[in-house]
């Protein structure tokens, strides 16, 4: 009896400690996983739609911009290294139905008469292709097209001149500061989509829509 609970006692184990899960790391120096998540291209779009139900107008806005076909994830406002801008046909043809679709987006909509709507996407370029950028969404009551897309674009540039320390003043108004920002080398090219419309002059809802869509 002794022998056998003694030979019991010899076969147990210590439990193994557990394994530590591995980073795969990429050629970029960063984990793969980050990489694979980093968008490599974005285009810009917009739209408009007008429906009595206010989630159809938003739809009817989004098939006006050519992006209905994805589910849409919206983001923050980083513009990655190395990304590059595409033309908005380009775009689609990469966007299969039902694919998960990350976007900046600017959404304004309204179902009083006339009330005019804007949103805007404003695109903040670093000349070192190596730093990030910022993208700036707008949406807004009362302004034009050009008024949203300028306000959208200041917000853009002011956040990455803060970044790459250039000198500035703030008060200023954006065609002033844009002539100092297209000075300094290291900012490369600020741009914005935007749109705008008027309430429907039947109390219809009107929808309005900027994005800045990624591609991976």
């Amino acid at each position: 009896m002794k022998k056998k609970q003694q030979a019991k006692t010899g076969s147990s184990k210590a439990p193994k400690a557990p394994s530590v899960p591995v980073i795969q790391m990429g050629e970029s120096g960063f984990p793969l996983m980050a990489e694979m998540f980093t968008p490599k291209a974005i285009f810009f779009c917009n739209g408009v739609g007008v429906h009595k139900d206010r989630l159809s107008s938003f739809e009817l806005a989004l098939r006006d911009a050519g992006v209905e076909k994805a589910n849409l994830v919206t983001v923050s406002s980083i513009f990655p290294p190395h990304c590059r801008e595409i033309s908005r046909k380009e775009g689609e043809k990469l966007i299969r139905p039902g694919q998960i679709v990350h976007c900046v987006m600017a959404r304004q909509d309204t179902n009083e008469p006339n009330r005019l709507i804007a949103t805007s996407i404003g695109l903040a370029r670093p000349a070192d292709p190596n730093m990030y950028g910022y993208l700036s969404e707008h949406h807004s009551y009362g302004e034009t097209s050009k008024v949203a897309g300028e306000y959208a674009e200041d917000l853009a540039a002011t956040m990455l001149a803060t970044t790459l320390g250039i000198d500035f003043d703030p008060e200023k108004a954006w065609n002033e500061r844009e002539q100092v920002f297209k000075m300094n080398k290291t900012i490369l090219k600020t741009r914005h989509i935007a749109q705008s419309a008027e309430g429907h002059a039947k109390g219809l809802w009107s929808t309005v829509v900027s994005l800045g869509v990624f591609i991976f």
